[in-house]
């Protein structure tokens, strides 16, 4: 579903998460997260209340955001989280919290994202156009 230059602008920016929950969007910064081989976005939860709390009464439904500052480049993705609380993927979230917290914080568990579609942010001609 991720072409290369979707996967580097993924690996290289920040990303935004948006949920909502009756009506009120709710959007926020991570920097704890990756894209795995075969697709999925993996987020780490170190303060998530209230995306978590969306997903849970909203079936899942995120958007997630990102784009290169310098050059615009963006994608939105559209898709399915869930949450887990422990396995390989938390233990990495847990460790590299840790550790740049130098142990003041750590992650409570991930989202594991489904891509559903990617949609183009860039400004230009293939602007809203879904991969």
């Amino acid at each position: 579903m991720f072409n290369e230059n979707v996967i580097k602008v993924l690996k290289e920016s920040m990303w935004d998460l948006a949920t909502c929950q009756d009506g009120m969007p709710n959007v926020v910064p991570v920097a704890f997260k990756d894209v795995t081989e075969d697709g999925k976005l993996l987020v780490g939860d170190v303060f998530l209340e209230t995306t978590l709390k969306n997903i849970q009464t909203n079936n899942g439904r995120i958007a997630v955001s990102a784009y290169d500052a310098k050059s615009l480049e963006g994608y939105q993705i559209k898709g399915t989280a869930q949450y887990v609380t422990e396995g390989p993927v938390v233990d990495t979230f847990k460790a590299m919290v840790e550790k740049m917290f130098n142990g003041a914080a750590t992650a409570k568990g991930a989202l594991i994202i489904t891509p559903e579609k990617v949609i183009v942010t860039t400004p230009g001609a293939e602007n809203k156009k879904e991969l």
